[in-house]
């Protein structure tokens, strides 16, 4: 039986963030997912989330500056040990939420960057992360984007996404599916996703 949650990164922006919990709740969800809880206490959201009878269902890890249009820095060199910190900052969220799965955003490649190299870079965080987050009983996603609204965004088909997972070969490491952006990218939805059922963790309706 498929179970749905809202997210407040999308719904119920007539309230501000914390308010959105309540919102959920009163329009009958159980769960809920957002970008980050970053900007606020983690005993705050998990306050908010008990007074609701609500699941923290997912969030992504910390994604770099999001005002400044940075949409995660899995890929960037440069930013690895920021990556890594972030892992640590994830775990306390997750842990004090109770959410048990977290999603990575690879971030945009900077121009005339090799791809190899960045690549690379995110398959190492990766495996870092998948092992850091399985110790702490989380498992991590990752997640296919199209380039027409996040133009220059790494990681952008379901079969890369799944090659990649390949690569760092582990048990921890699964998909998220978003089905606003594989029809842009890709379509064949129903067929990818059951091909593909056992590897995907989480599937988005709508961005």
């Amino acid at each position: 039986m498929p179970r749905f949650s809202a997210n407040l990164s999308m719904l119920f922006g007539e309230h501000e963030f914390l308010d959105r919990f309540d919102a959920a709740a009163r329009a009958g969800f159980k769960g809920v997912e957002y970008i980050g809880p970053y900007d606020h206490a983690p005993d705050v959201v998990a306050a908010r989330l008990k007074k609701n009878g609500l699941t923290q269902v997912l969030f992504n890890l910390p994604a770099g500056d999001w005002g400044k249009g940075e949409r995660g820095i899995a890929v960037l060199p440069d930013r690895v040990p920021e990556f890594r910190q972030g892992i640590t900052k994830a775990i306390t969220y997750a842990q004090a939420l109770g959410c048990q799965q977290v999603n990575c955003l690879a971030g945009i490649a900077p121009a005339a960057a090799d791809r190899k190299v960045l690549e690379d870079v995110f398959a190492e965080n990766l495996a870092f992360a998948a092992e850091k987050l399985e110790q702490a009983g989380i498992r991590l996603l990752i997640e296919p984007i199209n380039t027409r609204d996040i133009p220059g965004f790494f990681l952008n088909y379901s079969d890369q996404a799944l090659a990649l997972m390949d690569r760092v070969g582990s048990k921890n490491l699964f998909l998220q599916y978003d089905i606003y952006h594989m029809q842009i990218m890709e379509g064949d939805l129903a067929r990818t996703i059951e091909a593909n059922l056992g590897r995907i963790a989480h599937i988005q309706l709508a961005d």
